[in-house]
């Protein structure tokens, strides 16, 4: 297992259980997408209201840092809380959750999503014609004051 495997109780010669990734990912992809729509609803809200792209990825951050961070932290303490248990399948699936959701709420979430969300700036909120067109206008006066162009609903 390698480094502290010993002081987690896995046999130094046993390898993943062939479950455990193959269940991970789809438990990873939803638990990460409830973050991501979380944080990138409240930015798009304020972008919605007038606020320019930077500005609105800094509001949404705010309203949101600590929600994901508090969400994330009690979701690792329960995945490593299964490192007590005797069953080593268990015991690979609730470490491997554990530190898969510490990364992504705090590298991924925190960090790389707000900062390429202002790198890319205006372009975040592009869509092909075809989708756009079928789309609702929510507020074309947020539209106006950010643009100086009159937009018809």
């Amino acid at each position: 297992m390698g480094l502290g495997g010993q002081a987690l109780g896995f046999p130094t010669s046993m390898p993943v259980t062939t479950w455990v990734p193959l269940m991970m990912f789809p438990i990873l992809f939803g638990l990460s997408m409830d973050y991501e729509v979380f944080l990138v609803s409240r930015i798009r809200e304020s972008y919605e209201s007038g606020v320019p792209t930077r500005e609105a990825v800094a509001r949404g951050l705010a309203g949101t840092a600590r929600v994901i961070t508090a969400a994330a932290a009690i979701m690792v303490m329960v995945f490593l809380s299964v490192l007590l248990g005797a069953n080593i399948a268990v015991k690979q699936i609730g470490l491997g959750l554990g530190v898969a959701i510490l990364i992504d709420a705090t590298v991924v979430r925190m960090v790389l999503v707000p900062a390429l969300m202002e790198l890319f700036g205006e372009r975040n909120w592009w869509l092909p014609g075809p989708i756009a067109r079928l789309l609702p206008r929510r507020r074309p006066e947020a539209a106006e004051a950010r643009t100086g162009v009159p937009v018809r609903g």
